[in-house]
């Protein structure tokens, strides 16, 4: 193996499938070396050897305080840290108030606090070196109100703002560090799959493939975009919910409500 404080370094947070494997192996491609951060320990490893570049495996849970330590430090460590990618997450189905509270709470602490506490630590020592992107995978769904989604859409919600407010506190120092709140639409990969979503019940021309996701990510970060959303299509529809005052937003739930309410 290289050796691997000879090239800049990405640390990617759900890297064991979908998205955050694609970025693995687009940044490789890019010259990077990698930190894998994900629950799947075997799967990091199978990455890993499949990878150009010498990479990290982490196995570590992001809900549990043991596992967020221990990549806050791994970004402390590495001076050589040029991107991190928060991109952990998932979804659940289901009203709020009948889903298990316990998977919500798990939702929110991946989501938020992961999210603050890996982009503190990552900014400290981006902002000192003057060097270095951090990119939070949203989602389209930042841009709605769906029901039986509540706490997925409001936390993606939080990622954007998040994002931006940081973007403007960075541009306030005339800092070259970038910020990016990446927010795909229907995305081919296991995210769905693991939520219980049938994808038959989804038009095909609304999937995009994670390679084209990832690619115009990186594309944003050359260029220093702070909301990227990949596709045409998706891009319309953000548009087009943007300019919706709120309360037409709120009753475009409406007709999929469960007949039962």
């Amino acid at each position: 193996m290289e050796n691997f404080n000879a090239r800049p370094v990405a640390l990617i947070t759900g890297a064991s499938s979908g998205i955050g494997e694609t970025f693995a192996r687009q940044l490789a491609g890019r010259g990077y070396d990698l930190i894998l951060v994900a629950r799947r320990a075997e799967r990091l490893e199978a990455l890993a050897e499949q990878l150009p570049t010498a990479a990290r495996v982490l196995a570590a849970d992001l809900v549990t305080e043991e596992g967020l330590a221990a990549v806050e430090a791994a970004i402390r460590e590495c001076p050589r840290l040029e991107i991190l990618v928060n991109n952990a997450g998932f979804g659940t189905l289901g009203r709020f108030w009948e889903a298990n509270i316990g998977g919500q709470e798990k939702m929110h602490q991946l989501h938020v606090l992961a999210t603050v506490r890996l982009t503190h630590a990552a900014l400290r020592g981006m902002t000192a070196r003057g060097k270095g992107a951090v990119v939070n995978v949203s989602s389209v769904a930042a841009f709605s109100i769906n029901p039986g989604n509540v706490s997925y859409c409001s936390t993606k919600a939080w990622m954007n703002s998040f994002t931006e407010g940081l973007a403007i506190e960075l541009r306030s120092i005339q800092s070259p560090v970038r910020v990016q709140a990446l927010c795909p639409g229907f995305t081919i990969t296991e995210f769905h799959d693991m939520v219980g979503v049938d994808r038959r019940n989804i038009p095909a021309w609304l999937w995009m493939k994670a390679e084209d996701v990832v690619a115009a990510s990186l594309r944003g970060v050359d260029r220093g975009d702070v909301i990227v959303v990949p596709g045409l299509k998706y891009k319309a529809v953000v548009t087009f919910l943007r300019y919706l005052p709120p309360g037409v937003r709120r009753r475009m739930g409406r007709p999929f409500k469960d007949k039962r309410v």
